[in-house]
């Protein structure tokens, strides 16, 4: 196993905040000397490593629960671009022949946005390509708008819309490598979704659109499943996204229950892939916001009928 360490996850401590957060230069001192700790102790070891995650969702986080005036938010984003750059230079320097990133959050029709916060002004200054994605949007399909509500779960997955993501972030920076950092589903509580459409079913599909995209010409350098176990996802263990189910509020135990997505998991490790001649669960939706040129535009706008609808 390869690990991959991400040195900032929003998280800092109360004295951080006491000195005026990324407003303080201060900070980006610490954080560089926190992070020159985290990658003396595990250089060497073959450790991919993502400076910050997600850097627009962030900058959203601490304008909403700080709050920040829009004056703050501009300073932190300057903050964190700088602090990227001086981090990939001294990770380089600590740890030769590491890959370093900062993962992006796709953001459907937002995306200009959210490459923005950090993404566009760090180009230079990436070993990979890092994508979380998670949902995507058509105008069959803009259930994605439940992200805003924290109902993760009301959202129907656009498993094809990974496809036309990676291809336009490698149309963007032909030279770098893609890695999908974060691709998941989140349940109700565990709950069945009212469609039918399984943990395994998303991970096959996405898998699938995978490989079509390095069939095409993607250079895929690896793909996170997230996550291992149910976690607390930022206020609440309500959106469950194992493979394995943990119910962290009622078990003592904290027994891990496989969901059906772990022999799929295993599967797809074993064979490399979903295996030829596989038809996606989840059928294409038309015309996806990822890429509207090259599906809005086609001469049949109904999806193919060789895609089988559960």
């Amino acid at each position: 196993m390869r690990p991959m360490i991400t040195l900032d996850h929003w998280v800092y401590p109360g004295w951080v905040d006491d000195q005026g957060a990324w407003d303080n230069p201060r900070t980006q001192d610490d954080w560089l000397r926190n992070a020159r700790f985290v990658v003396n102790r595990y250089k060497g070891q073959g450790v991919i490593w993502i400076t910050f995650n997600e850097a627009s969702a962030y900058i959203y986080k601490e304008l909403t629960t700080r709050p920040m005036d829009l004056g703050q938010m501009f300073k932190m984003r300057d903050a964190l671009i700088k602090t990227h750059r001086a981090a990939y230079d001294m990770i380089h320097k600590v740890d030769p022949g590491a890959l370093v990133s900062s993962n992006v959050a796709y953001g459907t029709a937002l995306n200009g946005i959210f490459d923005a916060a950090l993404f566009n002004d760090v180009t230079d200054k990436l070993d990979f390509i890092g994508i979380d994605y998670y949902y995507g949007a058509n105008l069959e399909n803009f259930t994605a708008v439940h992200a805003l509500t924290g109902e993760f779960w009301k959202i129907d997955p656009e498993p094809e819309g990974l496809y036309y993501v990676l291809k336009n972030y490698q149309r963007r920076l032909p030279n770098l490598p893609v890695y999908v950092v974060e691709n998941g589903m989140p349940t109700d509580n565990g709950k069945p979704r009212e469609d039918g459409y399984t943990r395994s079913d998303h991970l096959r599909d996405h898998i699938y659109w995978v490989q079509r995209a390095m069939a095409d010409g993607v250079k895929m350098m690896g793909y996170n499943y997230w996550s291992l176990t149910d976690n607390y996802e930022w206020g609440s263990y309500q959106p469950r996204f194992g493979l394995y189910t943990v119910d962290v509020l009622t078990d003592p135990t904290l027994k891990r229950r496989p969901t059906d997505a772990v022999p799929t998991y295993r599967s797809i490790i074993k064979n490399r892939g979903v295996p030829s001649g596989y038809v996606p669960v989840r059928r294409p939706g038309w015309c996806s916001i990822e890429d509207p040129v090259a599906t809005c535009l086609g001469t049949t706008p109904t999806p193919p009928a060789a895609y089988r609808v559960r």
